[in-house]
């Protein structure tokens, strides 16, 4: 299996599952699928699908229109992104700082993909933030210029290559998003985490109330999909967020992330643990023996991986 550095990688994020992308295809069917990743982000589960013969085409969506558009540029026109890419990092030499936050005031009044492709190379950790009012706002890492254009465009052609002429890319609410899905295809999900950074976790463009969510799986229980959810987990002692409810019958799956970046950045070091949920209609599909579980939505010990 192609896993991790192997894979291109062209959005930097923080909490991006391209290191437990391999675990979460474990779970998948043994025929390749149509993949609906409505929370896409760095699509970081997508392009490991892809990569691994595991999905035929994808539907990637998000709520922050700038991040599409951004993913539409990588796909469709990878020439132009990386063009504008090495434009604006040339120009950032001699005063990154100064430059960074001139890229980031337009980027907030334009929103401009181009832009955005910089910011996410340049910011803290990969760390992205945004305010009440939807607006980019994190500093830059003052260490470290970005990824050079050469090895930004190993990335985006290498996404480019595997996405393109197979992939649909839309924003807006995830539940229009796989409105067209059916029991054949997978859903892959990592909504916004709950309790991570207070009442709002301005790592996210956009919230996610616990109760429409839970409605929405509900639903999706009912119309017999077949989806997988990276949606709570702990570091250290310090849990993130409710677990999903009993009666939505989902096998609860949990396993280590690595080091937390969160804590990282708070100057600590404490491993992640990650829950995987898995919907009735995909275990059965899998047919799931060598997982030992007890109930469903009951924690699981992950032998499958």
């Amino acid at each position: 299996m192609i896993t991790g550095r192997s894979l291109p990688h062209p959005i930097p994020y923080q909490g991006s599952k391209r290191a437990l992308a391999h675990r979460i295809l474990a779970l998948f069917p043994k025929e390749k699928v149509r993949l609906f990743e409505p929370f896409a982000v760095s699509a970081a589960v997508s392009i490991a699908a892809v990569a691994n013969g595991k999905a035929m085409s994808v539907v990637l969506n998000d709520a922050n229109e700038p991040l599409m558009l951004l993913w539409k540029r990588i796909i469709e026109e990878p020439d132009r992104l990386l063009a504008s890419y090495e434009k604006l990092w040339n120009a950032q030499m001699g005063d990154e700082r100064k430059y960074y936050d001139y890229v980031r005031n337009k980027f907030n009044k334009t929103h401009n993909p181009d832009l955005l492709f910089y910011l996410l190379a340049r910011c803290v950790k990969a760390s992205v933030r945004y305010n009440a009012n939807g607006e980019f706002n994190q500093s830059p890492d003052n260490r470290r210029k970005g990824a050079k254009p050469q090895t930004m465009a190993k990335h985006v052609y290498g996404a480019s290559q595997l996405l393109n002429g197979i992939t649909v890319i839309q924003c807006g609410d995830f539940r229009k998003a796989i409105a067209d899905a059916t029991p054949k295809n997978v859903i892959y999900m990592d909504p916004p985490y709950q309790g991570v950074c207070g009442r709002r976790d301005n790592r996210y463009f956009e919230g996610l109330l616990f109760k429409d969510f839970v409605t929405a799986l509900e639903e999706m229980n009912r119309k017999r999909l077949s989806f997988i959810i990276s949606y709570d987990g702990r570091t250290g002692e310090k849990s993130y967020g409710e677990m999903l409810p009993e009666h939505l019958h989902l096998t609860h799956i949990e396993v280590e992330a690595g080091v937390s970046s969160q804590a990282t950045l708070l100057g600590r070091t404490a491993q992640t643990i990650e829950s995987l949920y898995v919907s009735p209609a995909l275990v059965k599909r899998i047919l799931i023996s060598n997982i030992e579980r007890t109930q469903p939505a009951k924690q699981a010990q992950l032998s499958l991986f």
